[in-house]
């Protein structure tokens, strides 16, 4: 819930409607079915590893689906990899274009160099310099414009109407939320007793495909979505019911940093998600630094913000069984040890 002070300085930033894309059909559970096929030809399952220390401070079995460990160290690259596999010849041929702020970027990047296609991946000047030299090292072309995100796709957009290239929304595909949504699938085969899964939301593939296949499985499963306090687009449109875009904002979690909420992850959000969150940034890098001490994780923000949110939602958790995803592990040295400064900081507070 945003208490009043929030809900203002979001209004103050500018909130207003987005433009309405074209519209698209969610994937639906036997879509996800078929995406497993394809998708576990490529990359291995993850690991479901249950957090005894976390579970003993929450209160709640906890345990960590860990997508940091694929190729990428991120799950978005299940969906690159389904995405590629369906396009036709004619677009292999042409190449592909998309925006990114990291690691879907990379997913492209990797699942282009599988495929044999031609990938231009457009990031934010600021972007995570490992993240960036990662998607070169696998082949892309990385053209690096714009304060954010959003001004980076909006070039990115524009590339891909001059040269006639495939452009890969991070959102509005729907083969992209159907590869993504196979990490929910290990999650129900590895724990079939699951009450509450717990996803991170940047642009959105990854709680789609988790609601999906939850309620699907079964509706009393609990999906809950987590953005960063100071980049909550997603959470505003879909506690208002329309599309909206932040005009400015911020959060260190570059993978949760969107400025711009996008149609069909909404009105799957909308039918399939119980909840979203808002966590801080300081709560997020203390939770960083915890799933490193605590889980022996090594999570970047945005894999970090589920566990963000589960203390914030530790009453209604008790007793439950639990999945955090960690949804990706690509860190700086740099961001990490400004997360223990901020840790050790906040634990001296607690402690005075």
């Amino acid at each position: 819930m945003v208490h009043g002070g929030r809900l203002a300085e979001v209004r103050g930033r500018q909130v207003r409607e987005a433009g309405e894309g074209r519209r698209l059909e969610p994937p639906t559970f036997r879509d996800i079915l078929r995406a497993r096929a394809v998708v576990h030809r490529y990359l291995p399952a993850t690991p479901l590893l249950p957090a005894p220390l976390l579970s003993e401070r929450l209160g709640c079995q906890i345990y960590l689906k860990c997508e940091q460990m694929q190729p990428i160290g991120a799950f978005k690259v299940r969906g690159g990899v389904y995405l590629m596999s369906r396009l036709s010849e004619e677009e292999r041929a042409r190449g592909v274009v998309t925006a990114s702020t990291g690691n879907h970027g990379q997913s492209i990047a990797y699942a282009a160099r599988l495929f044999g296609v031609r990938a231009i991946i457009y990031a934010p000047e600021g972007a995570n310099p490992l993240k960036v030299a990662a998607m070169r090292r696998l082949g892309a072309e990385v053209v690096l414009t714009g304060r954010d995100f959003d001004e980076a796709r909006l070039a990115c957009e524009a590339h891909a109407v001059a040269e006639g290239l495939r452009y890969i929304h991070s959102a509005n595909e729907p083969d992209l939320i159907a590869g993504v949504g196979t990490y929910a699938l290990e999650i129900i085969e590895a724990l079939p007793d699951v009450e509450v899964v717990i996803v991170p939301i940047g642009a959105g593939s990854g709680v789609c495909g988790t609601g999906i296949v939850m309620k699907t499985v079964d509706p009393g499963i609990r999906v809950i979505g987590v953005q960063a306090a100071g980049m909550p687009v997603v959470y505003e449109s879909w506690r208002q019911g329309k599309l909206l875009e932040l005009r400015d904002g911020y959060t260190f979690a570059e993978g949760i940093a969107t400025r711009v909420a996008f149609e069909l992850p909404l009105r799957i959000i909308r039918e399939r998600v119980d909840d979203i969150v808002l966590v801080s940034d300081e709560e997020i890098a203390r939770s960083m630094v915890e799933l490193l001490e605590a889980g022996r994780v090594v999570a970047e923000g945005a894999g970090a913000a589920a566990l963000a949110a589960a203390y914030r939602l530790r009453d209604q958790l008790r007793g439950k069984n639990v999945v955090l995803v960690v949804s990706g592990g690509n860190v700086t040295l740099e961001t990490l040890r400004w997360a223990f400064d901020v840790f050790t900081a906040s634990s001296s507070e607690v402690s005075e």
